[in-house]
């Protein structure tokens, strides 16, 4: 795989930027004379805190809600604000202990997210609300066709989440919120490192009154850190926003490209994959209370399984769509009561040469009521039936809370959830791995319980203990020891897998522009007897992980970021990972980005036999070009 070289006035870029960083620049804004631009005002550090304010999520609730009165247990992961400090959201993702992003290669190519132990098909993804989860293979649920600077945050629901969301969603939700644009400019930026890693990017953004617009192009090339994985990335996005007397809209599109190298990926296997996704999303307000939502998705996959012997095994193609309808209401039966209520309609197909040409549909219908008492205890009752063929799914849940004192408050829910087999877990077949047919929906009940403490000022922390029993888990299995060492894989259903754990964090915003988070988790599985079988994923999660990570201002008005993630796998030997970035801003319109990954030329696998790169650097620079005075 080849990847264009950088150009000339790229190198020409970074010497100079580089002699600025040595100088006596200043900082202050020039005055520009040119029509229809505004006077380059240096904007606010990216990393500088802002002052304490609420912050509402639309995840882990049925409508949108402050974050400390959420009952159950969410994540919120700024991205828009850090963004010059990351190459691509991925490294934010992992700012979480209790996210666990098993990446088969650098900057989003490919990885399995799971949450609290579980698998990488359990957990949600979702884009402004929509679904994303991919119907061939979970493996592609992380194909999110947004650039990092087309995102404002990610939140993440830990635990069950099928009353809300439905189908997929026993360990979690994860959330990508889109940015709204706060201003009329257009950004360009480019950044060359290692393993010939060269990628562009470019942020257009309209914002008049009630119309808003963001369309975000960005492209990343790597000849790869060793040979058979190299890449290249390419996602264009955009976000229309306005309002009528209809009420508000929001039209989401998208689109990715990605072939890369895929040697070891599935296999011991010199292999080779290019996958593409179109999403267009729309939710659409009707009144105050009411919402249509409509999201459709295209996604297809090209495997090479053996790239030196193509012919031994047949090259996989594989195109899949899924369709969701939503009709959602809210209505306020007193002051204190809420009602939610709503029906859904799912249906995905794929054409397989491998798979076959299937379809399926899916239905559900939801309630929710949201109570709350005295000022201090709020609850919330919920249940979901979700149809499918001639099964039926019914996923209640219950969560509430209780403030002990201003500062101080108790939390807890319980709920169940359920998953559905994919295509490729269903009927796919190749020499390593094979498909059941008769495999049966996943299942489990998630419990939890914490208290947040959150006094208002410069401390927050959090503590939740929790609890999850799935039956039927999929895994892949073969006889231990197997018969001959060339017996695939085969797909079936576990009789149970449980898991116990701790997730506690502490959030810190220090004089002097500092901030300081700590994260960790430690979950502790019991798997029912195996029977002399062996499991290809359900023993692949972390036992202990912990993040530290610092942001913060240093002299020359330089922004940085440092972060340490510590895992520890289920079987294996801890590993740290340290990673860390500056970026300075000159003049108002030019900013230097410099990045660092795995600066301890750490030697680790998130996914067994699949390498990770070692030490890598990043430089980039981000050129402000236009932005309309208001």
């Amino acid at each position: 795989m080849t990847t264009s070289k950088p150009v000339p006035a790229i190198a020409l870029a970074v010497a100079l930027s580089f002699g600025a960083f040595s100088g006596e620049v200043s900082a202050q804004a020039a005055d520009s004379s040119q029509a229809g631009t505004a006077p380059a005002a240096q904007q606010a550090p990216p990393s500088q805190p802002t002052e304490d304010k609420t912050v509402i999520v639309v995840t882990g609730t049925f409508e949108p809600a402050p974050l400390e009165e959420v009952n159950r247990s969410v994540e919120v992961i700024p991205v828009l604000d850090t963004a010059p400090l990351h190459h691509h959201w991925t490294e934010a993702l992992q700012s979480d202990a209790s996210v666990d992003l098993r990446q088969r290669g650098q900057n989003g190519i490919q990885g399995d997210l799971s949450i609290r132990g579980s698998t990488f098909g359990q957990t949600l993804i979702l884009l402004d609300g929509l679904r994303l989860n991919d119907a061939q293979t979970a493996h592609h649920n992380l194909d999110v066709p947004i650039p990092l600077d087309g995102l404002e945050r990610v939140e993440v629901l830990r635990g069950s989440g099928s009353t809300l969301y439905g189908a997929d969603a026993m360990g979690g939700a994860v959330n990508f919120i889109p940015a709204v644009p706060s201003a009329t400019e257009v950004r360009v930026g480019s950044e060359v490192g290692n393993f010939g890693v060269n990628s562009e990017n470019l942020d257009a953004s309209f914002s008049e009154g009630e119309v808003s617009e963001r369309l975000t192009l960005w492209r990343d090339f790597s000849t790869g850190f060793r040979p058979d994985r190299g890449y290249r990335n390419t996602a264009a996005f955009s976000r229309s926003g306005f309002s009528t007397a209809l009420g508000d809209t929001t039209i989401l599109l998208g689109i990715s490209d990605k072939p890369f190298g895929a040697d070891q990926f599935y296999c011991n296997c010199d292999s080779f994959e290019r996958t593409k996704a179109w999403f267009t999303g729309l939710r659409q307000g009707i009144g105050k209370n009411t919402e249509f939502d409509f999201g459709y998705r295209r996604h297809s996959d090209r495997f090479v399984l053996l790239l030196s012997d193509p012919a031994l095994v047949p090259v996989n193609n594989h195109i899949d769509e899924s369709y969701q309808f939503a009709l959602r209401r809210r209505q306020e039966l007193s002051a204190n009561t809420k009602l939610s209520f709503g029906g859904e309609g799912f249906h995905d197909s794929i054409d397989s040469n491998d798979l076959g040409q299937r379809s399926r549909a899916r239905g559900a219908g939801y309630a929710n009521l949201e109570a709350r008492a005295l000022g201090r205890l709020s609850l919330s009752l919920g249940a979901r039936e979700e149809f499918f063929g001639s099964d039926a799914e019914f996923t209640p849940s219950v969560a509430g809370g209780y403030s002990l004192t201003p500062g101080w408050r108790l939390k807890g829910s319980v709920s169940r959830a359920f998953r559905i087999p994919s295509y490729t877990d269903l009927y796919h077949s190749d020499p390593f791995n094979s498909g059941n047919p008769n495999l049966k929906p996943e299942s489990g009940w998630s419990y939890e319980g914490g208290v947040v403490w959150n006094p208002g000022g410069r401390w927050q922390g959090e503590a939740t203990v929790f609890h999850s029993r799935q039956s039927n888990v999929i895994d892949y299995v073969r006889a231990n020891p197997p018969t001959n060492p060339n017996d695939p894989y085969v797909a079936a259903n576990l009789e149970s897998l449980n898991f116990t754990g701790f997730e506690g964090s502490l959030h810190a915003r220090l004089p002097h522009n500092q901030q300081v988070s700590i994260s960790y988790a430690a979950i502790h599985g019991v798997q029912g007897v195996l029977q002399g079988l062996t499991a290809r994923y359900t023993s692949n999660y972390p036992t202990h992980r912990a993040v530290v990570a610092w942001l913060g201002e240093l002299p020359g008005h330089i922004q940085a970021r440092s972060q340490i993630g510590v895992d520890q796998r289920f079987g294996a030997d801890p590993y740290a990972v340290w990673d860390a970035a500056l970026t300075r801003e000159f003049y108002g319109r030019v900013r230097a980005n410099l990045g660092f990954s795995n600066l301890g030329g750490t030697r680790y696998e998130e996914i067994t036999n699949v390498a990770m790169p070692g030490r890598s650097v990043i430089f980039g620079l981000d050129l402000l070009l236009w932005r309309k005075r208001h």
